[in-house]
């Protein structure tokens, strides 16, 4: 389908209540040429075919339409001349606003919720994200069932002797809709007490959990391949991954690690969406780390960083917190040009919260690794284990789990492990020995 993208770009906000003409601190401004390409990026991802991108100027936004008729006519001309049949404002629109435009533009209108949810819509693949996206998709479309059908208005017939007005069908057709998110409110809470029990099960075996987060397109999906070899689809497209996807790895010295690779954020996040797919990035909060992987590449990532940022915070990761459990990667260095590339690593350098690399190219991905199994490993110290005879299936899990410096085979059968592991993992080993307080038996099986 042929569409045309409008950009509105509202006066800048002013603080409420406020009678001074200082505009509201806000986050990095992001440039309107970048917001034109990221909605392009976006209709393109659903094989829309964008024959114009348009930025319009909003001095008042009108309730009725958002934009004034002058705009209006022009972006009407506009469809007439290349045969467009679709308008995607990258913007929220209310239902009349939505309604209006279509009446006075004789096209489909689709705003950047219902866009996203398109998207979404499209790339869900697993049970899981097929439920978040169709109760986030049900969400939005409550209170646009008014559309140019007038069979919406019309009563069907009501009980007693003389009949009665009985409901529109309008009011049916809400019933229904309410009556279907419900029912994926039930299966969802589902999902969320199946990933409890997971993420239960992943405790009880001490593997850290790495996870990805970033904005959409920012090369979580080709780093997380990098790292693990899976065969994440990673495209130069906006959510070319939807679906979360955990995998083992190892780390330098030997530790398996769990990597999560997440959702991509962007701006103006519909609140459906970050409702319905809450289980989904809960998944973030579990993790022991958090891989924040930015594109250095594109002019605007200060000001992708900050809604990152500020979606981790609604999930519950405050400033200070994210401090310490965060690490900075900036990605696709290799798109920039030798003297941009070599400042970024030298701002890098010596900040154990920045690493600069690239995931198509592997450069700077070893002090990476470096960098994780520092962070996860915390104060190591040196000790030695004796794993008797009847106990040898925890030889792998030291392996697994620690640095093993030397090993010697006793002639009892017994094996014993020069290490390095840290305090949580020596008092886990002592456990599993039998030298820490007992747990349930499936524990000591497994």
């Amino acid at each position: 389908m042929r569409a045309v993208v409008v950009v509105p770009v509202l006066k800048q906000a002013r603080a409420r209540g406020s009678q001074s003409d200082t505009p509201i601190v806000a986050a990095p401004k992001r440039s309107n040429e970048a917001r034109l390409e990221e909605a392009t990026g976006l209709a393109r991802a659903i094989d829309l075919d964008v024959v114009q991108g348009l930025i319009v100027s909003v001095n008042q936004p009108r309730p009725a339409t958002l934009m004034g008729t002058g705009k209006i006519e022009e972006i009407k001309a506009l469809l007439d001349e290349r045969d467009a049949g679709l308008v995607i404002v990258d913007h929220p629109l209310t239902p009349v606003q939505q309604r209006n435009l279509e009446k006075e533009l004789n096209a489909k209108v689709i705003d950047r919720t219902g866009l996203i949810l398109e998207i979404f819509g499209r790339r869900a693949s697993t049970k899981e994200g097929t439920l978040q996206v169709d109760l986030a998709h049900l969400n939005y479309q409550k209170g646009r069932l008014v559309r140019s059908w007038t069979h919406l208005e019309r009563q069907r017939g009501g009980g007693g002797f003389m009949g009665g007005p009985g409901e529109t069908q309008i009011e049916a057709d809400r019933r229904l809709l309410q009556d279907r998110i419900v029912k994926l409110e039930r299966e969802l809470e589902q999902v969320v007490r199946t990933r409890q029990l997971h993420r239960a099960k992943r405790r009880k075996v001490p593997h850290p959990i790495v996870a990805l987060v970033g904005y959409t397109n920012a090369g979580k999906s080709t780093l997380f391949n990098r790292i693990t070899g899976a065969g994440v689809l990673a495209e130069d497209m906006l959510f070319a991954t939807l679906d979360p996807t955990l995998r083992r790895m190892k780390l330098p010295h030997g530790r398996t690690v769990i990597l999560s690779d997440t959702v991509g954020f962007i701006s103006d996040l519909p609140t459906h969406l970050v409702a319905a797919f809450r289980a989904t990035l809960e998944e973030v909060l579990e993790a022991d780390l958090i891989l924040h992987v930015r594109d250095m590449s594109d002019p605007d990532n200060a000001a992708q960083s900050h809604d990152v940022l500020r979606i981790l915070a609604d999930l519950g990761i405050d400033e200070k917190e994210s401090s310490e459990r965060i690490i900075e990667v900036w990605n696709k260095i290799d798109r920039l040009d030798p003297e941009t590339h070599d400042a970024l690593f030298e701002r890098a350098k010596g900040r154990d919260n920045i690493m600069a690399l690239s995931a198509i190219t592997g450069e700077g991905l070893d002090p990476l690794m470096d960098e994780i199994a520092k962070r996860l490993s915390g104060v190591l110290t040196e000790t030695s284990i004796t794993i008797p005879a009847d106990k040898l299936s925890l030889v792998s899990w030291v392996y697994g789990n620690s640095i093993v410096d030397g090993r010697e085979d006793n002639e009892d059968g017994s094996v014993t492990l020069d290490v390095r592991m840290s305090e949580a993992q020596a008092t886990e080993i002592e456990r599993r020995l039998g030298n820490g307080p007992k747990r349930e038996k499936e524990d000591w099986e497994r």
